[in-house]
């Protein structure tokens, strides 16, 4: 009943928030040639958008370039070269993924299995049933596999034989979007956004909590104004953790101790993204903000991209990047936040996230193909 009910309530959101003149994304910005966006490579990796609300993320380890499809299809690409380096099918429909460190591959599916394969040839390692679906990617440190499943659990899983080591129970509100955030996982704390609007804090070892942050308070007289998820995986800055929510705000806390810093009103449904000096969100009008990481006080607002239902914003070098669903990816200042310029990825449109390592960005559009590009700035 819970799913059926989350279906009706991004329908209704969509129809409460619609009018005529809002169906039409804000038109392409002149662009200023101040920026070329350079492709590396493109590879196909599958079918990845449907009507489930599968998220495939890309992920990046080990100089490896990992994706996934809905039909049960993992790839590995060299990240430099686009080289397809293997390709194993899991034989179960793929619905969350993917997670990687530099061992292991991880995904997880519909009917609530999560698999592992080798990271150097695919060879599967494990497979393991947990409570329910699993709709965000795995997230692993040198130790676990982190599980976010739709229930509001999360399982720290052994990396090596996929033994739950722990499991964290958090009950889901009846009324939500249909997904999870992807866990933070590191050798020292998982933490994660759940739907009820809290980000909590665990010790990876035992999966015991050591604080939680109440980032929104569900307000209003109905269930759906009530909606206060966070589906974005939080972002940290040494001893910073960011979070954001719909509906809420976006915070900033210790990481060791879960003290709350600063808090701004804010409504996202997207990843957050930082360069040390800023953080950035995409907020569910699609406007792209920029708050400083000291204080939160804003920095930033571009408005250049109304409707155009963009991701959230990723980081590369002096700019930021951010796709949206007709298939463009665009450019903005990291300092400024002055569009400079745009590429067209693919007509499919983008939904998953960006990923950045070093100077390139991973870009995975709605058919399933695997983009890498680098920004270049033109001298004036």
């Amino acid at each position: 009943m819970r799913l059926v009910i989350v279906a009706l309530a991004i329908f209704a959101l969509a129809a409460c928030s619609s009018t005529p003149k809002e169906v039409q994304p804000s038109p392409l910005v002149k662009v200023s040639k101040q920026i070329k966006v350079n492709q590396l490579w493109s590879k196909s990796g599958g079918k990845i958008d449907d009507k489930k609300a599968a998220k495939i993320v890309p992920a990046l380890a080990n100089g490896r370039a990992y994706t996934a499809d809905i039909k049960g299809r993992v790839y590995a690409f060299d990240s430099s070269t686009g080289k397809k380096l293997w390709q194993e099918k899991v034989g179960k429909n793929i619905s969350g993924g993917v997670g990687a460190n530099t061992t292991t591959v991880a995904v997880g599916t519909y009917d609530g299995e999560v698999i592992a394969l080798n990271a150097d040839d695919g060879s599967e390692l494990w497979r393991v049933t947990v409570s329910t679906e699993v709709l965000s990617a795995p997230q692993l440190n040198s130790k676990l596999v982190v599980v976010h499943t739709i229930d509001g659990r999360l399982h720290g899983l052994d990396v090596t034989t996929g033994e739950q080591v722990w499991l964290y129970d958090n009950t889901a509100p009846l009324l939500t979007f249909r997904g999870t955030s992807s866990p933070l996982v590191t050798d020292t704390i998982v933490a994660a956004g759940f739907d009820n609007g809290k980000v909590i804090g665990l010790n990876p070892r035992n999966g015991i909590a050591q604080w939680d942050v109440r980032v929104a308070i569900p307000k209003g007289r109905t269930d759906l104004e009530r909606v206060v998820d966070i589906d974005g995986s939080p972002v940290m800055l040494g001893d910073l953790l960011f979070a954001a929510s719909y509906q809420g705000r976006m915070v900033a806390v210790s990481r060791s101790s879960g003290r709350g810093l600063w808090a701004v009103d804010t409504s996202t449904y997207r990843g957050l993204s930082t360069n040390g000096y800023s953080v950035f969100v995409t907020a569910d009008n699609d406007e792209v903000k920029a708050h400083n990481v000291a204080n939160g006080e804003p920095v930033w607002t571009n408005d250049q991209m109304l409707r155009r239902k963009l991701t959230g914003p990723a980081v590369l070098g002096d700019y930021v990047l951010i796709a949206d669903s007709e298939g463009y990816l665009h450019v903005l200042s990291a300092e400024s936040g002055d569009y400079l310029g745009r590429r067209k990825v693919s007509g499919s449109g983008v939904n998953a996230p960006i990923v950045v390592f070093a100077d390139t960005a991973y870009v995975l559009d709605n058919r399933g193909t695997l983009h890498a590009y680098q920004v270049e700035a033109i001298a004036q």
